[in-house]
């Protein structure tokens, strides 16, 4: 990517071979240009790196007083999973305050999200972005670096931790208490359905649960480690899997409610006793947790604080041009019926 120099429109209409209003006109997505002058001009402005709000929008007249929410999947998934309207709503909160609106990307599908990073700041429909979720190698997150556009994360980044603005709780150190907690009930085969591989949050609770077995002279199986997705499938999968093990775990963690919630179904259609047989703990909190027929031992990630502090944030790098601010959310971990009988 060039970065050398200021890059204009006038520099971006010379090497495509079109005039600056047609660049223009590309920018604002108007519909009177056709797809092969658009494509042939975002080209362009990718291999120069010229990004209008990146090198405009300290002035005025490019404020949008919007905000960019950047969701992982598509919407009918997402909104399933409790974690998202909870945060969602701490979003709102700061927006509210901060004199923001919010543009959803409902409409994402999954491994488009950098496709939608770049229609947004291109078409200068945002002043600054919010990623929902950190993957180990993830492009949104080098990409906006590369321009150097305003944005959050919700979780921790894989790389640039000094240069990122992100919120998250100790992954790491919840997972680990977790465990410990179980090991102490007298738990000796723990299980753990971990979610997708490719998230932070995934290997950040995968480190803990291995120190916790390390640490009290357990022995870590790979057989007893599983990862998928974020659903309630996963859960059903993995807990069928598992009870159906000649040599069965007596616990289960598992790094969500949602996917928890699967794998306590399947248990209860094969008649398992919870938490006589297996005992159950999982993350988040959410409703599924708390008024299930077996309450569910969860952790509480605080999803409402994680969205507002995530917005309070991204207010401060636009405002501010802050950079490498961390702040990490408190959790809790409330005990339930599936551990405790």
């Amino acid at each position: 990517m060039n970065k050398k120099g200021n890059i204009t429109v006038s520099d971006v209409a010379k090497t495509a071979g079109v005039s600056t209003s047609t660049v223009s006109r590309v920018i604002s997505d108007n519909p009177k240009i056709s797809q092969k002058t658009k494509d042939n001009v975002l080209k362009v402005m990718d291999e120069l790196g010229y990004y209008p709000n990146a090198n405009a929008r300290s002035l005025a007249m490019n404020k949008t007083g919007t905000i960019g929410v950047i969701m992982p999947t598509t919407s009918e998934e997402l909104f399933l999973n409790p974690f998202f309207p909870e945060a969602l709503r701490g979003i709102v909160k700061s927006a509210s305050k901060g004199g923001y609106d919010l543009l959803l990307s409902t409409n994402t599908e999954k491994g488009e999200e950098l496709k939608i990073v770049k229609n947004f700041i291109r078409t200068s429909k945002v002043d600054g972005l919010i990623l929902m979720s950190s993957k180990i190698e993830d492009e949104c997150i080098s990409y906006l670096e590369s321009i150097n556009f305003p944005f959050s994360l919700i979780g921790s980044p894989y790389n640039y931790e000094s240069k990122i603005n992100y919120v998250d709780n100790d992954n790491e150190l919840a997972a680990y208490e977790l465990t410990t907690y179980l090991i102490q009930m007298g738990k000796k085969r723990i299980a753990m359905i971990a979610g997708d591989k490719s998230l932070m949050v995934t290997k950040k609770r995968v480190e803990g649960y291995k120190r916790a077995i390390f640490e009290n002279n357990l022995e870590f199986e790979e057989s007893l480690l599983y990862k998928g997705s974020f659903d309630e499938e996963t859960g059903y999968k993995y807990g069928n899997v598992i009870w159906n093990m000649e040599n069965r775990p007596d616990a289960l963690i598992v790094t969500d409610d949602l996917v928890a919630f699967g794998a306590v179904k399947l248990f209860q259609s094969l008649n398992v006793s919870i938490p006589e047989d297996i005992s159950v703990a999982s993350f988040n909190n959410s409703i599924l947790s708390r008024y299930s027929n077996i309450p569910l031992t969860s952790v509480d990630i605080n999803s409402v604080e994680l969205g507002r502090q995530a917005m309070n944030i991204l207010i401060e790098a636009m405002e501010m041009n802050t950079k490498g601010k961390k702040i990490i959310i408190p959790y809790t971990i409330h005990k339930r019926k599936s551990t405790e009988g």
